[in-house]
């Protein structure tokens, strides 16, 4: 993860990304945060007019610089090339021709006189060279560090760049004050047998290069495609009414995050709109001062000086005709013209019945027996058998006790259950609904 960790083809002549699963097919062109889309590719020059001869290149895809084609070679985006350097050569990526480099240089504040010289396109040997510089990379980072530690010195190294003909290795460290390297410096040529370059980088540059993921589940917009690392002030959060807590204002580099400028113009915008915040309102109840601001919905919330506990949201034209009424010496009979109903009170909930017991959670944790179990059980009241067990019925006799018949003695004979069954009411079925008889 990270513009270093990735390389986007790094090393390599085919534009294939060494560190991307998708084969070179992903929309994000092998996760180069310095793509530039060339859209006068498809326009030709006039032929009153000379080309540019400018060209970007871009070198282990966190820094690039422009060189001049002196001997007017046809190059196009992707090729490597072999540019002039300080000492030797090295070896990077042509990112941009044409037209449009120009604009990317007043866009850096690049002279045309700092422009190096592009030699020529890299032949296989220099691609080889250039290759085995690359996997020497992280061994000698982890060498590095460890040295460094021994040494006690408060630094730390980030990232390590070789030169494309291996004649020069720039270390990357992030340190809090001064520190005296030059012990280091001695190790790391004795140890690498190579030119040092120490190169002292921000938390900034340093959390772009070594990469992560954000608070908000994305890539840090630092190692995929923001570039220019502007100044972030505490005063942002407060234009967007944030709480300041450090611990969720704060990025993975320690600093205040990025994105805090994003939309800061458009409240920006909003606010200007808005009254001061320390301007007091009068009314005929007492004096309110504002506590709170909701931007979107243009709200504005004050509270009395003698009851600071109710909250009154105020919309933005109601504020600004009670201040022109204050410098006007009236005074209004309350904050707003129709008083709003508190919202903060809760309704009563309708009672009810659980008669279901559809909102008890461990209505499924009981367990349920057989339906024949339990009728057997409940039938009768008071002739069930307490151990659960089944009691053996005859054939064609109903189940469970009844307490109009006897129980049948197991030593005697059964009862014969037959005969006609006697008939109290002559013959007639009782009739429920009669009166009961006077005596």
């Amino acid at each position: 993860m990270g513009c270093s960790g990735c390389e986007t083809g790094r090393g390599n002549t085919n534009g294939v990304p060494t560190g991307c699963g998708n084969k070179g097919q992903c929309a994000a062109q092998g996760c180069n945060k310095f793509s530039v889309f060339d859209w006068l590719s498809n326009m030709s020059v006039p032929s009153s007019e000379e080309p540019y001869y400018g060209v970007e290149v871009r070198f282990k895809n966190d820094r690039k610089s422009y060189f001049w084609n002196v001997d007017k070679l046809p190059l196009a985006i992707g090729d490597a090339v072999a540019v002039e350097s300080s000492p030797g050569h090295d070896i990077g990526t042509v990112s941009l021709t044409g037209e449009l480099v120009k604009l990317q240089m007043s866009k850096r504040n690049f002279p045309e006189s700092e422009m190096k010289k592009l030699y020529r396109k890299a032949k296989q040997t220099d691609i080889e060279k250039w290759n085995e510089a690359i996997s020497l990379e992280k061994a000698t980072l982890q060498k590095a560090r460890k040295l460094a530690i021994d040494l006690g010195l408060e630094m730390k190294i980030g990232d390590v760049e070789y030169q494309g003909d291996r004649s020069k290795a720039t270390f990357f460290y992030t340190a809090n004050g001064r520190v005296d390297f030059r012990q280091l410096i001695k190790q790391y040529a004795e140890h690498f047998r190579i030119r040092v370059e120490m190169r002292q980088i921000g938390a900034r540059q340093e959390a772009s290069k070594l990469g992560g993921v954000g608070s908000c589940g994305r890539e840090l917009c630092c190692s995929t495609w923001l570039t220019d690392f502007r100044t972030v002030n505490t005063s942002a959060a407060r234009y967007q009414q944030l709480s300041l807590n450090p611990q969720k204002l704060a990025g993975q580099c320690g600093k205040l995050k990025c994105c805090l400028n994003y939309e800061l113009d458009s409240y920006l915008d909003a606010v200007k709109e808005f009254p001061q915040v320390n301007t007091n309102l009068f009314t005929k109840k007492g004096e309110a001062y504002q506590v709170k601001t909701d931007i979107f919905k243009r709200i504005l919330y004050y509270v009395y000086r003698e009851d600071p506990s109710v909250f009154h949201a105020v919309p933005v034209s109601r504020v600004k005709e009670i201040i022109a009424m204050n410098r006007a010496g009236n005074h209004p009979e309350d904050l707003l013209l129709i008083p709003v109903a508190d919202k903060t009170t809760k309704k009563p909930e309708p009672d009810y019945a659980n008669v279901v017991g559809e909102d008890d959670l461990t209505r499924f944790d009981r367990k349920r027996g057989g339906g024949n179990d339990n009728r057997n059980r409940n039938r009768g009241g008071g002739g069930g058998n307490n151990n659960g067990n089944r009691r053996p019925q005859g054939q064609g006799q109903p189940q469970g006790p009844n307490p109009n018949r006897p129980r049948p003695s197991n030593n005697g004979p059964r009862p014969n259950n037959n005969g006609p069954r006697p008939n109290n009411n002559n013959g007639q079925r009782p009739n429920n609904n009669q009166p009961p008889k006077q005596v």
